[in-house]
């Protein structure tokens, strides 16, 4: 039997899955990519499932893909069979079962290559069976085109459409190296900051800087001009010990060269706002196994991987 074609039975599930993911993603290259195969097979299998059901699910040209009302009916059962097919393994597998599987997560550049590295480790030993995308970027995905399970983003979510779970808060100062204040003393008061020179982190903080009061909860802010902005979290750290402007940075970021004398904590009894780090995954009726573990796991572990990070 040619092993493109799976088998009736159980594995008409599989069939409905392959369906799914190429609606969710737009093509068959696409859903290829996700299920780990290729396009002449995941076109095979639409085929096998439109010669089971006896009818055509989609209309197919060269730059385009549409579903049939037959189709657009067999993608939503389609959907709810498939869910209460995994609520079925779960059951019968139980509770502490160990999941098994693949995960796509999307972190951040900078956070994603250091600090959750060590969640992601405690999950992948705990779990063997399992294995894990990691995709780096900072921007919010489309979950179900890009087949993305979930995503850990920096910052405040401003999308209802999808769950955001609190795992921590990143502190953030302002800091600038010793060379720029030019043997001055360290500013105390953020009024003495406005006459530096400042690089920005486009992603928080454009043109203007807002510090806090750690004690008193007195708000000052200021309007910079910078002489850098950027969407990096590392190009800001370097290019400040290299002495072109102060920054605002994530302490965990920063800590080593604040204790290194490399750089230098202005206004040391005022921070800036904290940065929520936010696990983000679409709402559905169920969740797969794979993901709820992955979800306690990183709860755990990334406020720990962050030393100085709040828990919530």
């Amino acid at each position: 039997m040619n092993s493109d074609l799976l088998p009736i039975g159980s594995d008409r599930i599989a069939l409905l899955e392959t369906f799914i993911r190429i609606v969710d993603s737009g093509n068959l290259s696409a859903a290829a990519v996700q299920l780990g195969s290729t396009q002449p097979t995941i076109s095979r299998r639409l085929q096998q499932l439109e010669r089971m059901l006896g009818v055509r699910l989609l209309q197919r040209s060269t730059h385009r893909m549409k579903l049939t009302e037959d189709g657009a009916r067999c993608y939503e059962r389609a959907k709810d069979l498939l869910a209460g097919w995994q609520m079925l393994e779960s059951d019968v597998r139980g509770a502490d079962d160990q999941p098994s599987g693949h995960l796509r997560v999307v972190a951040p550049h900078a956070f994603g290559q250091q600090q959750l590295i060590g969640p992601l480790a405690d999950y992948l030993r705990r779990y063997p069976r399992m294995t894990v995308e990691w995709l780096l970027h900072d921007r919010m995905p489309d979950f179900i085109a890009e087949g993305i399970d979930c995503a850990i983003r920096v910052g405040e979510i401003g999308d209802p459409s999808v769950i955001a779970l609190r795992l921590a808060e990143v502190p953030r100062i302002a800091v600038a190296a010793p060379a720029l204040l030019a043997g001055r003393p360290v500013p105390s008061h953020p009024s003495e900051l406005a006459e530096l020179p400042w690089l920005a982190l486009r992603t928080f903080y454009r043109d203007e800087v807002t510090l806090t009061h750690a004690g008193t909860g007195e708000i000052a802010r200021f309007p910079i001009r910078p002489r850098l902005s950027t969407d990096g979290l590392q190009a800001v750290r370097n290019a400040a010990i290299e002495g072109l402007g102060a920054a605002i940075g994530s302490h965990w970021a920063i800590v080593e060269d604040l204790a290194a004398g490399r750089l230098v904590h202005l206004a040391p009894d005022w921070q800036a706002a904290a940065l929520p780090v936010n696990l983000v995954y679409p709402p559905a009726r169920f969740q797969p196994v794979r993901l709820r573990r992955f979800i306690e796991v990183m709860r755990h572990a990334v406020p720990i991987a962050f030393g100085t990070v709040q828990a919530p």
